[in-house]
């Protein structure tokens, strides 16, 4: 199972790494050290409070960015559903969650499972920007 360094969870949950910080060190999320000491929080423990987060559980952030959304949503995946030829899977990607209906084998070819690490790409005609 993968795990991610407290930076690497802050930068998929949208909150900063104090703030990864602090839910850890509250019990929001378990965390384990490495052989080198940094802690790692399991990928299926990240999935689900990136799902929580997502959902209105508190993203802890007081100020939201400035940005211009664009095609690519870099995130971590929280669910896969598999039936015989087609596939869902989930993808939490800070605030968004996105599902992607694709096909078995191509998601047994990407190995994508509950807490790795993965990018949905959207197209669209249309772009809608937001100033905060």
């Amino acid at each position: 199972m993968q795990s991610y360094t407290i930076g690497r969870a802050a930068r998929l949950l949208g909150v900063s790494p104090d703030t990864a910080r602090r839910w850890a060190d509250a019990g929001r999320v378990a965390t384990h050290r490495d052989d080198s000491g940094r802690r790692l929080i399991a990928g299926r423990d990240l999935a689900a409070l990136c799902v929580e987060v997502g959902q209105g559980g508190g993203g802890g952030e007081d100020e939201e960015p400035y940005t211009s959304v664009r095609n690519a949503f870099p995130g971590i995946v929280t669910a896969v559903r598999l039936g015989d030829v087609a596939a869902q899977v989930e993808i939490q990607a800070g605030p968004h969650r996105l599902v992607s209906l694709l096909t078995r084998e191509a998601v047994e070819e990407l190995g994508l499972e509950v807490g790795m690490e993965a990018t949905a790409r959207v197209k669209s005609t249309n772009v809608h920007v937001d100033r905060y």
